[in-house]
């Protein structure tokens, strides 16, 4: 739940600190209500789920995990490119202290990327938690909360030193941690299709094969399902083994993507 919380925590804050910085606070309230959406339809799904328990195959999991982590992917590199060549006018706006008017579109965007933000994540922690809600109910919940709580922590963190620092390092600076959590997003996703693939019995070869194995046990703080190895997941897309079609496209993506953000940044 750490991992999961601290992942949609940290992109709803640096959206919150992005909007605050450029003068429109106002629509801040449209992150705030895809994120309630989200939270209300991932706590609905779940009941749902758990009263069906049973009903839902691991290779439906996979492939939705898979699709949401990629669709989640192309919504956050929309966001790192329009900030990185929307930067130059809203410094202007800011300068001359003109307030931006909400837009019925501005505040649709807002509100679904929040949205599909938290509700993947949301359901991805549903789907993780019901078989421990069924065998331990109440100590799942603890667990849950407390991982909740240190997740909005973090996030806050992030979103306190965003409110800090120059205007244009900012900019630069968000779009970066944007760009590492995509990157490693783009990596699960693959990593959740090729896991589907090998439950519908598709072979894909070396793309399947583990690239790396790192001899850490699930019970260290190190692993990526551990505090310190999940906080490293989010930001890094960090991992104890990784098949060679994650690696690839997760690297692939960093490749292309930071030049661009680097290149776009310093002709700005």
């Amino acid at each position: 739940m750490l991992r999961e919380g601290f992942e949609a925590a940290f992109v709803v804050s640096i959206i919150h600190a992005y909007l605050i910085r450029t003068g429109r606070r106002g629509l801040c309230t449209y992150v705030w209500y895809g994120a309630a959406i989200a939270v209300a339809m991932s706590v609905a799904v779940g009941s749902l789920a758990w009263l069906a328990y049973g009903s839902i195959s691991k290779p439906v999991q996979a492939l939705f995990e898979g699709a949401a982590a990629l669709l989640a992917v192309s919504v956050l590199s929309y966001m790192i490119f329009w900030m990185a060549t929307k930067g130059k006018e809203i410094k202007t706006e800011i300068q001359r202290r003109v307030e931006v008017l909400t837009t019925f579109k501005t505040a649709i965007g807002l509100t679904s990327l929040a949205f599909t933000v938290v509700f993947r994540e949301g359901l991805e922690s549903v789907l993780f938690l019901i078989p421990f809600l069924v065998s331990e109910t109440l100590a799942t919940i603890l667990g849950s909360l407390l991982g909740a709580f240190f997740a909005l922590i973090l996030a806050y963190g992030i979103f306190t030193v965003g409110m800090k620092i120059d205007i244009r390092r900012f900019f630069y600076f968000t779009s970066v941690l944007l760009v590492l959590l995509a990157g490693g997003l783009a990596g699960l996703g693959v990593h959740e299709l090729v896991e589907y693939s090998g439950l519908a019995g598709t072979e894909l070869g070396w793309i399947a094969d583990y690239a790396y194995t790192m001899e850490i046990p699930s019970t260290s703080l190190f692993h990526h399902k551990g505090i310190v190895g999940s906080i490293l997941a989010v930001m890094f897309g960090y991992t104890v083994r990784a098949e060679w079609g994650r690696v690839i496209v997760h690297l692939a993506y960093l490749a292309i993507v930071l030049p661009l953000v680097g290149m776009t940044y310093r002709r700005k």
